[in-house]
């Protein structure tokens, strides 16, 4: 028997949930992929990437909150919340846990971080002070001080407050975890963050989810042309 198993097999829909049959987030392609065929986790990193809208967002939110993280944002243990705007799917989800897995995780929301440090304080004690960093510092130093233990973690566009040299230093984060046995599972708009040696790629669009190639990713054809020429796609704005 296999015990070195990644923390999360599958996500798949719970046979006694119940989800409305129309309207978001199931209109969503990806989701509806989803809830029809769930989702299959390899160990290491794979990487959601696709436009704004597409769904990748939502389905990273579902597997955290299936997983018990926070939809908000957090490890295991948080119960930050404020005002409830997920979708019915991390409720509907079940997990299929790899045996004797760790169950720590972590979930890094970029649109939620400076509430979740609110409430890092709220609590007392003497963790790092984000809120007296900058916005790239304050998610850094959640980097180095959260995913450091084997476990699973969900990451929500976090290259949104890091510059190109501090996203290179997130790959770095993530092959660390990777080392060490974690797990993550992470929705992105950076070509530099996909481009993460040995990472699992799954592209999220009209299609629904489809595994991809980084040279292949609309993503990187897109930026490609655009720093070759961004004259062509300036002059139509």
């Amino acid at each position: 028997m296999d015990f070195d198993q990644p923390p999360v097999l599958r996500v798949e829909v719970d046979d006694r949930s119940v989800l409305p049959t129309r309207g978001w987030p199931l209109d969503i392609p990806a989701v509806a992929q989803v809830v029809e065929d769930g989702l299959t986790l390899a160990p290491g990193v794979t990487f959601l990437v696709g436009e704004n809208g597409s769904g990748k967002s939502t389905i990273v939110e579902a597997v955290a909150a299936a997983y018990g993280l926070a939809p908000e944002g957090g490890s295991t243990d948080s119960q930050h919340a404020t005002r409830r705007t997920e979708s019915v799917l991390g409720e509907a989800l079940v997990v299929r846990r790899g045996l004797a897995a760790s169950r720590w995780g972590f979930f890094l929301r970029a649109e939620t971080m400076h509430g979740w440090y609110s409430y890092l304080e709220s609590l007392g004690g003497d963790d790092v002070r984000f809120h007296e960093m900058s916005h790239g510092e304050s998610f850094l130093a959640v980097l180095e001080t959260r995913f450091n233990a084997k476990g699973f973690f969900c990451l929500d566009e976090p290259e949104a407050a890091l510059s190109f040299t501090s996203t290179l230093g997130l790959v770095a984060v993530l092959q660390r975890v990777v080392a060490a046995g974690g797990q993550v599972l992470c929705a992105t708009h950076s070509p530099v963050l996909a481009a993460m040696p040995g990472a699992r790629i799954l592209e999220v669009g009209h299609w629904g989810l489809r595994e991809a190639e980084w040279a292949d990713l609309d993503l990187v054809r897109h930026w490609r042309a655009f720093l070759a020429a961004p004259e062509r796609y300036l002059r139509h704005l």
